[in-house]
């Protein structure tokens, strides 16, 4: 209801309006909770509020295989895993499962064709780095305060941190303290400049619109929800505290998943504060996998949308002014990033 589905919430909390560039235009699109206690999801067994990246992509696993039994009429149409964010670990995890069981169980019909993630957490060094050589080329930290950075820190998984690092990236992180964690130049909802729609059209205090819809009894009832005996929220702050496992870095599965033959993409909106583009364009560097179709600029309704490179097995897109939730802040440029992705297409270009 933020992003990419069909409908938005008005700012009442109790209507909604129609989103012209849902991503179910073209494709049958399935949205799951993960990991249990998100949104509206839950578990009668208390340990499963204990979890990690491991235990989350075999209860995705296994929620997958029996809703296909359930709905056996999509059992073998073409099949995609795609999210955003942390979803940089949840999507190839997953993915790497279901190939993993179908070499092994030749009557699995889950007809992976391939996997996308937005903005994502792939790995931790280049998440780092990304993020604060980010803020230097965006004008958010000074050259020396960026210079300190590069002399005395080593962002490694096997590093140790220094005084000095610390020093610099607290420096570093103090000068973002007032400006949206997922787009560097969106209005804050609760700011006193927040008077009319910021220039990309998308309404920061979106997020509370939803909350006020979705905690709204006749719509939980339609929704055929249980009675819950909390607020609902998108991402439960309880669940984190329990969290068991997560790998510095996923990009090892990644290559796997390009040697496997499936369409893999990782795109970017390029004004993301919380997971920059360079996050995602470093993340890549470390692949080292050899370009197909060089970086060239992408269109949507005459104007650029992005830009695109294609690699040997792997396709890196960004979307022109699109935050960490790319569909939000440019729907038509993320419908027509997914209509390529999903048609097997690179992004148009100007004709």
């Amino acid at each position: 209801m933020v992003e990419l589905g069909p409908f938005r919430v008005n700012k009442d909390g109790k209507t909604l309006w129609r989103n012209p560039f849902a991503w179910n235009n073209v494709a049958n699109v399935l949205f799951l909770e993960s990991p249990s206690g998100v949104g509206f999801s839950y578990s009668n067994t208390s340990s499963d509020y204990t979890t990690g990246d491991e235990k989350t992509r075999q209860d995705s696993f296994t929620f997958l295989v029996n809703w296909m039994e359930r709905f056996p009429e999509y059992k073998h149409r073409d099949f995609y895993v795609v999210g955003e964010s942390y979803a940089g670990h949840y999507v190839p995890q997953l993915a790497q499962l279901i190939l993993s069981h179908k070499k092994t169980k030749p009557n699995l019909v889950i007809n992976l064709q391939g996997i996308a993630t937005g903005n994502a957490l792939l790995d931790d060094e280049a998440m780092t780095s990304g993020s604060y050589d980010f803020y230097w080329t965006h004008a958010l930290i000074s050259d020396e305060v960026h210079q300190g950075i590069v002399s005395n820190c080593n962002f490694s998984a096997e590093a140790s941190t220094s005084v000095a690092c610390d020093e610099y990236t607290s420096e570093a992180d103090s000068c973002q303290a007032n400006i949206y964690d997922y787009n560097t130049y969106s209005l804050l909802c609760n700011s006193s400049a927040y008077t009319s729609l910021p220039i990309d059209g998308f309404d920061p205090c979106t997020p509370d619109y939803v909350d006020n819809y979705l905690n709204t009894a006749e719509v939980q009832k339609a929704l055929n929800v249980r009675d819950i005996p909390h607020s609902w929220e998108s991402c439960s702050g309880y669940i984190h505290g329990f969290w068991q496992d997560s790998p510095d870095t996923v990009l090892p599965i990644f290559q796997e998943l390009m040697q496997s033959g499936i369409r893999v993409w990782i795109y970017s909106g390029d004004v993301d504060h919380i997971l920059a583009v360079t996050t995602s364009r470093y993340a890549i560097d470390k692949i080292k996998t050899p370009i197909k179709t060089p970086w060239y600029p992408w269109f949507f309704q005459g104007e650029v949308g992005g830009y695109a490179v294609e690699y040997q097995n792997l396709t890196f897109v960004t979307v022109r002014g699109a935050g960490h939730f790319v569909p939000s802040y440019q729907p038509g440029r993320a419908f027509t990033m997914f209509s390529s992705f999903i048609n097997g297409t690179l992004p148009p270009g100007l004709d």
